[in-house]
């Protein structure tokens, strides 16, 4: 077969091709002859239509077929003949002749790696501080905030149920009436005019006042406008913390009630979680610098694929939290920055894995998969989940390629210690 290479701009790349038609033919009449042995035709008995019946019938689209082969295995013999590396698929168009045809395509960019020690990377210190446990905790009481039906005048954080009645100019208006309407004061979720009005309030009273409505008012027809309202409280509750005690540990699986193991099951989850943050910080670091010392060309038809792969997850992802496919326009155009940097990092990863001999090594998969159970009720299932399937396995070595990666990196790069209190990393990330 006779082939002619082209190098177009960048990374395209055409190759032109002549078929032997004789080989094609030859094909042709081959599969013909075989479906007639089999065929089903009407006025004919199974396998004894005439091979001329049968060719006029089926002869244009086993042709289509064998062309689209020869094609296929001719554009794949000259690639590998020409050292071609091919990237995406092919775009195939058929020349002057029935036997010429042309393949557009591109090639994987050749990576040379960049001068890895100009990368700059600050790697942040915490210590996990008695403080840092407190706030936790003040946290997981204010998740289990409960409230407690008193009678007084009410006061700011109080939670009042009201019912109400608005009306603009004498007349009711949309979204002006309500029954057993909670807020919470001091929250901030309603007009402060309305909220501010609640303040001192007893059950079973009720009270009359205006509002005005913001100029920027997000229902327009409302905005500008002065509101008088009618009110009356139907029930007044105080907030209450749980206490940190036997009964609140217990709630947060400390079957004894023993507040210090709750402390120090908490000091345990938060070393893990920084861990986590100061990986992902220090990963990031390391991945940027990577790019910006080591810049390629990424194939336009890898972007494009992965592009597509992105706007179908963030399609799958809005229809499970219940959106219609109808409502959502979301276009892979839209994820073209970030899939141009996954392949950019993907091709780069695999060139520094291979060039420096970087592997993930069996025992530091299963410490990854094995850390990753820690936080599931049952670590032993979680480990032979992964173990049993390949795909999850190959994601676990994926990531310890990547770590292997980041930590080369580091031996190299300029690397600088900062201290950092937890509050600010796990607001950082």
């Amino acid at each position: 077969m006779q082939t002619q290479v082209e190098t177009l701009d960048g990374l395209t790349r055409r190759i032109t091709l002549q078929l032997n038609m004789a080989e094609v033919e030859s094909e042709v009449d081959k599969r013909l002859r075989q479906l007639v042995k089999t065929v089903r035709m009407d006025g004919f008995r199974p396998g004894k239509a005439p091979l001329k019946i049968v060719a006029q019938r089926y002869g244009g689209e086993i042709r289509g077929e064998v062309m689209s082969e020869a094609m296929q295995r001719g554009f794949a013999e000259a690639a590998r003949a020409n050292n071609l590396n091919v990237a995406g698929h092919p775009h195939f168009d058929r020349g002057d002749g029935e036997a010429a045809f042309t393949a557009t395509f591109e090639v994987f960019p050749h990576i040379v790696l960049g001068d890895v020690s100009q990368i700059k990377v600050t790697r942040p210190v915490v210590e996990v501080t008695d403080a840092d446990v407190d706030r936790t905790l003040e946290t997981l009481r204010k998740q289990r905030l409960h409230y407690h039906a008193v009678d007084r005048d009410a006061r700011t954080s109080d939670r009042v149920h009201v019912d109400y009645v608005g009306k603009i100019g004498g007349e009711p208006f949309q979204g002006g009436e309500a029954r057993d309407f909670p807020v919470v004061l001091g929250e901030g979720r309603t007009l402060k005019d309305f909220e501010g009005q609640l303040l001192g309030m007893r059950p079973g009273e009720s009270k009359r006042f205006d509002v005005t409505f913001p100029d920027d008012y997000f229902a327009k027809e409302l905005a500008g406008k002065t509101a008088s309202f009618e009110v009356t409280v139907k029930s007044l509750q105080e907030p209450h913390l749980p206490e940190v005690d036997a009964d609140f540990a217990r709630s947060l699986g400390i079957h004894d009630g023993d507040v210090t193991k709750l402390r120090e099951e908490i000091a345990v989850n938060l070393r893990r979680e920084t861990r986590k943050r100061i990986k992902a910080k220090v990963k990031e670091q390391v991945m940027q610098g990577l790019l910006e010392v080591t810049p390629f060309e990424v194939p336009e038809s890898l972007i494009a694929m992965e592009s597509r792969a992105l706007l179908e997850r963030a399609v799958n992802g809005l229809k499970a939290s219940g959106m219609k496919r109808q409502d959502i326009h979301l276009k892979a155009e839209g994820f073209k920055s970030q899939a141009k940097r996954r392949v950019a990092l993907s091709l780069l990863l695999n060139e520094i894995a291979r060039s420096q001999g970087i592997r993930a090594e069996a025992d530091q998969v299963w410490a990854l998969v094995e850390e990753f159970a820690q936080s599931y009720e049952d670590p032993a299932e979680v480990v032979a989940w992964y173990y049993q399937d390949a795909d999850r396995l190959r994601e676990a070595e994926s990531l310890v390629l990547e770590d292997n990666i980041v930590n080369w990196v580091l031996e190299r790069a300029q690397v600088t210690d900062e201290t950092v209190a937890l509050e600010a990393l796990m607001g950082d990330i």
